[in-house]
């Protein structure tokens, strides 16, 4: 009797439990947004390869030195002669290390020379001279090894040209390998753009091609050509040597016309465009949701963007895709 007193309040509480739980509650379903097509066209213009020109010798000046600037002779557009000063550093550390070097320098001479005069008057031994002469070798040694350090203080222009950046001011600490000016020489200007391996195809080293640039036509030798070099983008480097004295600018944008290369593919209004951060993209109406599509592009010339990848010629691309997301339900208007 005992036991049936027992086990009655045990199995109310038990049902109690049962009857407290609760389901988690459920997302409530995306709603289906009503979206319309974007019109998506063949590129026709994909035979040209974006460019831009620069000067083929350039260079980015920095020093091995860690020191404080403390002055700055040149500025942006600034013509240059070569073995102009462009960059001053701080040198008082050097200066007091060549005194010591030069005096070391002078004392070793002077030890050199007492001990070959008395070595011809066999009064000095011939491991003494030997000795001399080794101390007057590093003592010039070391000489030039700090006024090699003080060189790195100036820094000057290696050829002609014009200063495209400055990177410092007067007061700033830099360190060795710092970039201090960057310097574009005069004269001859090349093409430097990328390419794909679809776009490289009939382009070869040697080749001459038209491009154009500020509007105006010019002819180019290309020079070096790569394909797939980079793994995420797999475009290569393509540079071409300007033809001629033809007035273009450096940093000009431009587009080089590539013969023959010109691949068949798809074309999509910037409208449609879905950008985040370097990624860009489309959503795709597919089975009755969006499908966000990652895209590899072109280079856009008005409202239309050339599709390199990611894109097949019939399938439904959303314009104005506004805060729709991945996977949501979406109703084609039409």
């Amino acid at each position: 009797m005992m036991k049936s007193t027992l086990i009655l309040p045990i199995t109310a509480l038990l049902a109690g439990l049962a009857c407290g739980k609760h389901e988690a509650p459920q997302a409530p379903p995306m709603p289906t947004a009503k979206v319309r097509l974007a019109a998506v066209d063949p590129a026709g213009d994909t035979g040209w390869i974006a460019a831009t020109l620069t000067a083929t010798r350039r260079a980015t000046l920095s020093t091995r030195m860690a020191a404080s600037v403390t002055k700055v002779f040149a500025n942006e557009g600034q013509h240059v002669a070569e073995g102009a000063l462009l960059v001053s550093l701080s040198d008082g550390d050097l200066q007091g290390g060549l005194k010591a070097a030069e005096t070391a320098v002078a004392a070793a001479q002077a030890h050199h020379r007492r001990i070959e005069a008395l070595s011809k008057i066999n009064a000095s031994t011939p491991s003494e001279l030997e000795m001399a002469a080794t101390s007057l070798a590093q003592a010039q040694a070391g000489l030039a090894g700090v006024k090699a350090n003080l060189a790195y203080t100036q820094i000057r222009a290696p050829f002609a040209g014009v200063v495209q950046s400055r990177m410092v001011n007067e007061g700033a600490f830099v360190g060795p390998g710092q970039p201090l000016v960057e310097l574009e020489g005069q004269g001859a200007l090349e093409l430097e753009g990328t390419v794909s391996e679809q776009e490289a195809k009939g382009l070869r080293i040697g080749l001459k091609v038209p491009f154009e640039a500020d509007g105006r036509p010019g002819s180019a030798e290309i020079t070096a050509l790569s394909t797939g070099g980079d793994p995420v983008s797999h475009r290569g480097t393509i540079r071409a040597r300007i033809l001629g004295s033809t007035g273009f600018r450096s940093g000009t944008f431009a587009r080089i016309k590539a013969p023959g290369a010109a691949p068949e593919g798809l074309s999509v209004p910037r409208s449609a465009l879905v950008v985040r951060g370097e990624l860009s993209g489309v959503f795709v109406a597919r089975d009755g949701k969006a499908e966000l599509r990652w895209l590899s592009l072109g280079d856009a010339r008005g409202a239309a963007v050339p599709v390199r990848a990611g894109l097949k010629a019939g399938e439904q691309v959303i314009d104005n895709p506004g805060t729709l997301v991945d996977g949501q339900p979406v109703e084609v208007s039409k």
